[in-house]
Order: C-alpha cells, then structure tokens, then sequence
C-alpha cells in the first residue's frame, strides 16, 4: 500500500504562498494547482500543475496522492453567491472517498454583525449580507460532508488579513504603497476601533498544523494574530514607523465606497460589509493557540517582512 506524502494547494493566491511557504519549512512534497498552472516567483522543488476546480473529476486526479489539501481558491469576490458553493462542492466530491484531509481557508463573514462582541468560533451563523449567507451555507456544508464520513475536512479562519503577496485587502496595495511614498494610506471605516488583522504567514502556519492534528478534525478555528485588539490608526502608526514616514492616513466611510462602488465592483461587494469598520471587530483566537501551543508572529516583525515585499514588487501596484 503506498502511503500518500504529496500536500496539495488549491489556489496560488496569497493564502496558498503562504501554506506553501510553511511546507517549505517543513520538508514537505508540494503540488500547487490553479487553473493557468502557472505562477510567478515559484520557488525550487515545489510542482505547479493547471486544474479545473470545478470539475470533480479533476479534483480527484490532482489529488491522487495526496496526504492534506489546502482550499485557497476562490472566485473574484463580486462572483461569490454564484460561483463559490459550486467550487467547494466539486472540490468535496472530488475528495469523496479519498484518504486525504481537507483543510479550508476561510473568513469570518458567516457570523454576521455581532454589535461589536468579540467574535468565537461558538457564534452563530447569523450573517444577513450575500456573501455571510454564502460563507454560512458552505460552512455547513463543509462540516456536514465531514459528519457524513465524506471527507475529512477541518477549517481555518482569518480575520482581513495582510503580508507578502496581499495586494488586494484593506490592509493591502491601497495602504503600503502610499506608506512607502509618504504619502496618505487609505483605510476603511473608523480608525480608531479595534479591527483584527491577521498575518498571512500565520495563516498559512495555522492551516498546516490543522491539517498535522485528529483534534482540529470536524471543527472551524480561528486563526492568532498578534495584538487583535490593535486598531486600524495603531496598525498605521507601526506601519510608518517601519517605513520611516510620518504617518498620514484617511479613513474610506459608507456612502464614499458606496460612490466608489458605481464604477469598482470589489468596492461594490464591500459596502455590506462596512459593519466591521463602524464597531470594534475583533477575532477571538484562544482556543487555537491553547490547543496547538500556536504563537502568532510578533507584529513588528510581520509589518517589517511585508514592507520589505513590497518594497521588491513596486510593479504590483
């Protein structure tokens, strides 16, 4: 009987690089899968094969030896409701019967708007926006095929989240690439509220101990980020710090990305969500870091690594 050694990412976004990066660390075989098959700034020993998410058929081919696979992909975010449920559900019957564990990525949109109440992983799917509704429904489904002895599937969730490779966040492009130049970085909603943000390399750590771990199975996990509590002005305040700027930032409120979303759609899909950027939003992560001994990446340390990335891909803004 062979036994299955090969860790297979689905997507080469910024979360599947960083569940990439922590294999690396790790001596680990890697397969990563997007539907070009391509992928800028491959690193050596790590196979990057073309697939189509969406055919289960596929699935099943580029995960015939796997031992975990990774759900990073997804559809551009104004094509969520409609393309998103279909994706994960090619991807769970592909897996169906398979020996592989199924780790997903995921956020926290399903729990909708807690009034500012810290946010655990016992709160209910309460979400009233298209995209929650649809985070909330592949949630259950995910779990439920899990129950139902289809896969065995374990998820990981981030809060916003920024680092290497993550441009299109509101801690991405719109806020280093302005710090850089010393000029204003634009964030969203209220500065000064607690807004967790979550370090994609922790991210991407975390959902490679899910995958290491019995305990994690059948079960959602918030992902530790350093200083949660950390509002969106503190975070810009250590971010020109590190660049060596004093610091300049606006704050992008409700009926302005509703303006913006006349013409943008990704600041269309973000207008339901402004909730998190009008209360404190803050991701409570105890019970992974108690439970995997997980310590997130000292916040100096991760702005420091991020700058210095974008400080290499100025091309990217």
């Amino acid at each position: 009987m062979n036994i299955a050694t090969t860790h297979v990412i689905f997507g080469t976004g910024p979360l599947g690089r960083a569940v990439m990066n922590e294999l690396i660390r790790r001596g680990k075989q890697i397969r990563m899968v997007s539907r070009s098959g391509q992928m800028a700034e491959i690193p050596e020993g790590v196979a990057i094969v073309a697939g189509d998410l969406y055919n289960a058929d596929c699935v099943r081919e580029v995960t015939r030896d796997a031992a975990v696979v990774y759900q990073c992909a997804q559809p551009h975010y104004w094509a969520w409701p409609e393309k998103f449920p279909p994706l994960q559900a090619a991807i769970i019957a592909g897996l169906t019967g398979s020996q592989a564990r199924l780790v997903i990525g995921d956020n926290t949109y399903m729990y909708g708007d807690t009034r500012g109440q810290p946010l655990t992983e016992d709160l209910p799917y309460a979400a009233r926006t298209r995209k929650g509704k649809t985070r909330a429904a592949m949630s259950q489904a995910a779990l439920e095929a899990h129950t139902t002895g289809k896969v065995a599937v374990s998820i990981g969730r981030g809060s916003d989240f920024f680092g290497p490779w993550v441009t299109d966040s509101t801690f991405g492009a719109r806020v280093f690439y302005p710090a850089l130049e010393g000029k204003a970085a634009s964030f969203v909603g209220k500065l000064d509220l607690p807004h967790t943000a979550t370090y994609i390399e922790d991210f991407g750590r975390a959902l490679v101990i899910l995958g290491e771990h019995d305990e994690a199975l059948g079960k959602a996990w918030h992902v530790p980020s350093d200083r949660p509590e950390m509002t969106q002005r503190q975070f810009a305040q250590l971010l020109y710090y590190t660049v060596g700027h004093p610091i300049k930032v606006s704050g992008v409120s409700k009926p302005m990305m509703a303006l913006a979303g006349l013409f943008i759609p990704g600041a269309r899909e973000t207008v339901e969500m402004m909730y998190e950027f009008e209360q404190p939003f803050v991701v409570d992560a105890n019970r992974f870091a108690q439970t995997f001994a997980m310590q997130a990446t000292p916040l100096a340390e991760a702005m420091e690594a991020t700058v210095a990335w974008y400080r290499m891909h100025p091309q990217l803004r």
